[in-house]
């Protein structure tokens, strides 16, 4: 990928955050007509350092009084 589409890579994502990385390809695809795969975009991400959502807040798990396991 060309410096010019990594540079609407990471605008794309700074816009919208919560976009999936097909969203992201379909969004490029149309607004500047880059033919990108989602493969190559959730790659391009993972190395300019964007990685996957984490949860905002884990779950309390309780232990069970019965044999669980």
């Amino acid at each position: 990928m060309k410096e010019q589409g990594q540079r609407m890579l990471k605008h794309t994502v700074r816009r919208s955050c919560q976009l999936s990385a097909e969203s992201i390809a379909k969004d490029l695809q149309t607004s500047c007509g880059l033919q990108i795969i989602t493969t190559t975009v959730s790659r391009e991400l993972h190395g300019m350092g964007f990685h996957g959502r984490a949860a905002a807040s884990k779950p309390y798990i309780t232990k069970c009084n019965a044999k669980c396991w």
